[in-house]
């Protein structure tokens, strides 16, 4: 395995050239990096990313912290950051935790410990002075998801609360007066926002949900299941649903056609996310489109401007997404 060494040697320059070179140094001749860079290839050499970070004190990886590896909206997340990971040349790190302050602080300590200074953090427990503090520290740290007015500059997040009013104006629009909601049972802000937004939109239309048809469970299909057989064995009636994500939708639909309820002619269902699978469920799931990956992306861009310098981004700029509805087969008029 050829060494940094060797390539000085064959280049007929110093060790010091061939560091300046991998490194984007100052003061290097534009015949120095083509000489170098021939050789490099000639010789398959690549730098050791864990040698050069102790060096630059700055890691070749852009980090990302999320709380599930299997939900296809978290994928989408990573996939985003991914992306930006492969066109700057750099790795992805991944550092996954569980819906806890302890777990989201041992997850990001992780990356730091790896030298990881760029990195996109999807945060739901920490508290914001505690992320305010981190971000002070840690210069390449954006948050993805959330929202802290004094680090606004460093937050993409999605307007939930409007996501819930949109929700709410579709399935009015098409004539629904008796209405049933799945949300998720983790005592974080997104459910909370979805579900505020949607009710306000229906109490402007003087429409209140009964509490019994208000339903919580795991964000996942057999949590949407679960969620929909509570509502069932309620005894009460509605002619539409709104779903905390897809997942929970999809599970939702499974189980009212199970029970001989067909969608949506008896029963419209609406879901959140707009993720793959919404587009291959019987039937497509009508839904708000987050635009994750397109977020993240942003997100991880933005991380990379932050570790070079705040200077290198607009601190007034709102980074706030709205969702957009997306029509399928699963909402009709009633």
């Amino acid at each position: 395995m050829a060494t940094i060494k060797d390539v000085a040697r064959l280049s007929g320059v110093s060790v010091a050239s061939v560091s300046r070179v991998l490194n984007n140094g100052p003061k290097v001749s534009k015949a120095t990096i083509e000489k170098v860079t021939k050789v490099m290839k000639e010789l398959n050499y690549s730098p050791n990313a864990n040698a050069r970070a102790l060096v630059t004190q700055k890691s070749s990886t852009l980090g990302v912290v999320i709380p599930d590896l299997l939900d296809p909206f978290f994928a989408s997340l990573s996939s985003g950051v991914d992306k930006v990971a492969r066109e700057k040349n750099m790795q992805l790190l991944l550092s996954t935790a569980l819906v806890t302050a302890e777990s989201e602080m041992q997850a990001i300590n992780l990356l730091i410990e790896r030298r990881c200074d760029v990195m996109v953090v999807h945060s739901k427990k920490l508290s914001d002075q505690v992320l305010i503090e981190l971000s002070s520290k840690v210069s390449g740290l954006v948050l993805i998801d959330r929202y802290i007015e004094e680090i606004a500059h460093r937050c993409i997040w999605l307007d939930n609360l409007e996501g819930g009013r949109i929700a709410a104006r579709h399935l009015l629009a098409l004539e629904h007066k008796n209405f049933a909601c799945i949300s998720s049972k983790y005592q974080i802000d997104d459910p909370k926002l979805r579900l505020q937004g949607f009710q306000n939109e229906l109490k402007a239309a003087d429409i209140k949900i009964e509490p019994v048809l208000i339903e919580y469970g795991e964000p996942t299909l057999q949590g949407g299941e679960l969620a929909t057989q509570k509502l069932l064995a309620s005894g009460k009636s509605f002619s539409a649903v709104f779903v905390y994500n897809d997942a929970m939708a999809i599970g939702a639909i499974s189980t009212l056609e199970d029970n001989g309820f067909k969608v949506p002619s008896d029963i419209s269902v609406l879901g959140f996310d707009d993720v793959l699978l919404s587009s291959y469920s019987r039937p497509k799931l009508s839904t708000l489109n987050y635009p994750i990956e397109e977020m993240a992306m942003q997100a991880a861009n933005i991380a990379l401007d932050l570790s070079v310098s705040e200077l290198a981004i607009d601190k007034k700029q709102n980074y706030k997404y709205i969702p957009r509805l997306v029509k399928r087969e699963s909402t009709s008029f009633k």
